[in-house]
């Protein structure tokens, strides 16, 4: 049976309602940015009052919190769904997931919103993340090097992965790279340059596809 047909009608309205309200945040988000976004504003455009609003999300931070989580889990789930491939194919999917939605990928990876702090729980959604590219990237044999030995006993990030420590190195450069040329590109720093970003995206992604 699916969830919507267990809910009762006050449930579904409920659910119908947060989503509305995190369209419209969306959209604020791409007019102004997250740090603009306005609880009150959402509350006229759908047309309630500013009380009735809140009995849907308290406060500003516990929508952008909710934001967050669907980004993270749109990604967990874009990776997850190619569980078992190689970095390349995560690297285009990466891609591919941020030029869908820019405002998204900013919202999650670009800088963060004045006077918030994420709770733990996305946290864990992001690991998730990273633990299907540690899967990918322990399955190529580069040479050893000095990042290795380094991240050989500062590896908390890749909570309990056991990837070795060439894979921890190669999923750091693949993330610190890979998200560079993203933001750049997304934030318009490539315009009148007079090359195609995705070419440039594909260089880095063969050095890091191959050991």
């Amino acid at each position: 049976m699916a969830e919507s047909d267990v809910k009762t009608p006050r449930e579904r309205y409920r659910a119908q309602v947060r989503e509305e309200i995190k369209k419209h945040a969306w959209e604020q988000i791409a007019d102004a940015g997250a740090s603009a976004l306005s609880l009150n504003a959402i509350a006229k455009q759908i047309g309630v009052s500013g009380p009735a609003l809140y009995r849907y999300f308290a406060n500003r931070d516990e929508l952008i919190t909710e934001l967050i989580r669907d980004a993270y889990r749109s990604l967990a789930d874009t990776f997850r769904a190619r569980a078992g491939a190689d970095v390349a194919e995560l690297a285009y999917a990466l891609r591919r997931w941020a030029l869908d939605d820019p405002q998204r990928y900013f919202l999650v990876y670009g800088t963060p919103v004045p006077g918030y702090r994420a709770p733990e729980d996305t946290t864990r959604i992001a690991s998730e993340i990273m633990a299907v590219l540690l899967d990918a990237c322990a399955a190529v044999a580069p040479d050893a090097t000095p990042l290795d030995d380094h991240l050989a006993g500062h590896r908390s990030w890749a909570r309990e992965h056991q990837a070795p420590p060439s894979a921890l190195s190669r999923a750091l450069l693949f993330w610190t790279r890979l998200h560079g040329v993203l933001a750049l590109e997304l934030a318009g720093h490539f315009n009148g340059m007079g090359f195609a970003p995705e070419e440039l995206y594909a260089a880095e992604t063969r050095a890091l596809a191959n050991p």
